[in-house]
Parts: C-alpha cells; structure tokens; sequence
C-alpha cells in the first residue's frame, strides 16, 4: 500500500441514513467509525466502509472516489462487509457487538451498531504494563474474561461466522463490566487473499499461520489461536512474535517458562494447545477450548528450578545479543492508543 493521505472521514453533522454524524471516532486502512444520534437522539456507532487502499475521499465529500483497475476489488470487500453486516444482525449476545442496521448509501455501506462506553483490553494491558508487576493481569481476571469472549464467539461460529481479526484492541470492556468482540474481519481478510496488497491488513502476532497462506484453511482454529494471543499479550504486556519469526526461531515455550510459577500450569498450556503453529494441534472448536478453560480443577503452580532460571537467563541474553543484530525480528508491542 502506498503512503497515500487517507481517505477523509465525514464532517460532523453529515446525515447518512436516519442518523446525524457527531464526530469519528477512528479509522484504520479499512474504514472510519463515527459516534451518531439517530432520530430519537440516542448515540450509535457507525461504521463506513473506506478501505484506504483502494480509495480516496476530498475533505467534504461523501462519495469515495476509486479507480478503475480498483473497482472490482472495492465491490467485493463491499459485498463481504454487507454479509457480514447482515449475518451480524442475526445475532444476539452480549459478547458479540450488537448490529443494529446497515445500509448502502454514497456508493458504499454503513454498519450502526450500539455505541459502547469503556476501554478496549489493550488500553487495559498497556496500564497495567506501566504498574511493573510479575503479573501484567490477574489470572482470574483472564479467565472470567475470556470465558465470556468464548461464549460470545461460539455464537458467532454457530452462525457459521469467524471473527478473523480478534486482537486486544477489538475486545471492549463496558463501563458495566461486559466484554465485547467488535470490528470483524471477514471483508479485510478477502481483501487480504484477493488484493496483493505489499502489507497486509491484519495484526502481527495475532494472526495465525494458515492467514499468511492465499489458500490457507481457516476455520474456528484460526480465531482460536488469536484468543491465545490475547491471553499471552494479558500475561506479557506485548504481543507474541509473529508467524515468520515463529517459524525461524519459535520461542514461545521459552516466553511462557518464564510465566511458570506466575500463572497456573493449566493456562500456560491452553496458551500453547491454542498458538500451536499448525492448525490440527490446535482447539478444533471454541466448545473444545472453552470447556478446557472452564475445568474447575485444582490450579498447579510449577516454579522454575534453579537451573531452569540459569538456562532462561543466558537464552534471553543470547536473544538480546541477536535484536542489536537483527531490530527486524523483534516483534511489535502493543502500542498505547
């Protein structure tokens, strides 16, 4: 993708359907979120379709403008995100985003949805990162988490959906409590297969293997490694290496041997069956994982031997040594928003 100016949002006050446009609220390469009122004055959410990429949108228009050789690209992630859209509405669960209406309007499509107040669990990591404790968060803050983000995505499966861009920053905590999966990735990820694109559109380090193959499988696996990437980044306070780096040197085991002694033997391993490079060693189905997580077994605590910690403490200076060589292979970590 070229560093090309981003297409501009919609000026506040705009009228798109029955809603009016306060402000945006984000945008990334693949479409702007605006904060709404509908007619009776309620706030929604909305969510254009704008992928950068493929478009470009003047300061005050409201039709995206895209180019010819682009166009056939642009209707068929406009598609995706429409089915999506309309597969969203069928469902209802307070972990799934609800979907309220989607529409076509100025040649593209809007997605409203309800308007959540809180923080995504990545501004949460990213604080509590800053407190500088062994544990970045609690353990039963992870499961109790996670078990209602499973619960939500087993709907979600059912539907014979997938997330496909599960990441900290797509899981939102409520005001109230509740934990959410927004911001679906069905429509980037046929953009991903089908556009070439020189960087892809998904997130380092919680994507799995088979999403940086063109004829990948995916399937209930491929949203399943990306939940045991969340809980590593709910543990570590960053990411896990990506897939190529995992492929040249996995260190995976290292980085949750470190963790021994600090969470339950049991959740390093579900972290591991869930990020397990190929997909068949993994979860086949959220019921599978989640009962998994759920086993309320007695928790066992394995600390490092001596010799152990002697081991991991030359691995990581060894490992040290290689990032001054070598700064690409070092992976992303979880940005402050």
């Amino acid at each position: 993708m070229s560093s090309r100016i981003k297409p501009a949002p919609l000026p506040p006050d705009t009228v798109i359907g029955d809603y009016r446009v306060v402000r945006k609220v984000a945008s990334g390469g693949f479409g702007v979120v605006y904060l709404a009122q509908d007619r009776q004055g309620q706030d929604v959410a909305i969510k254009e379709y704008l992928p950068a990429a493929l478009a470009t949108r003047a300061p005050g228009e409201l039709v995206p403008k895209v180019a010819q050789d682009k166009l056939s690209l642009y209707r068929l992630g406009l598609k995706s995100f429409f089915e999506e859209g309309r597969a969203l509405t069928q469902i209802s669960h307070a972990s799934v985003v609800s979907v309220l209406n989607f529409f076509r309007e100025n040649e593209t499509v809007y997605m409203v949805m309800n308007f959540l107040r809180g923080a995504s669990l990545q501004e949460y990591i990213v604080m509590a990162r800053t407190q500088q404790h062994a544990k970045v968060l609690r353990e039963s803050s992870i499961r109790s988490l996670f078990d209602e983000v499973l619960r939500g995505l087993r709907i979600v499966h059912q539907h014979k959906m997938l997330h496909l861009d599960i990441k900290p920053a797509n899981i939102f905590v409520t005001d109230d409590d509740r934990a959410v999966m927004i911001d679906f990735g069905a429509a980037r990820e046929v953009l991903n297969k089908e556009g070439n694109f020189i960087r892809p559109m998904y997130t380092p380090g919680f994507a799995a293997p088979e999403m940086y193959r063109r004829n990948g499988s995916m399937g209930p696996w491929t949203d399943i490694y990306a939940i045991g990437a969340c809980m590593f980044a709910c543990m570590t306070g960053q990411p896990p290496a990506d897939v190529p780096s995992r492929r040249e040197k996995d260190r995976l085991l290292v980085a949750l041997a470190r963790l021994r002694g600090v969470y339950s033997d049991n959740l390093l391993e579900l972290v591991q069956w869930a990020m397990a490079l190929d997909p068949l060693d993994r979860p086949q189905s959220v019921f599978a994982f989640h009962k998994a997580l759920s086993q309320d077994t007695e928790r066992r605590y394995t600390p490092l031997s001596v010799s152990e910690k002697v081991r991991l403490q030359l691995d990581s200076l060894i490992g040290e040594g290689r990032k001054t060589q070598s700064p690409g292979e070092t992976s992303v970590r979880i940005k402050a928003p």
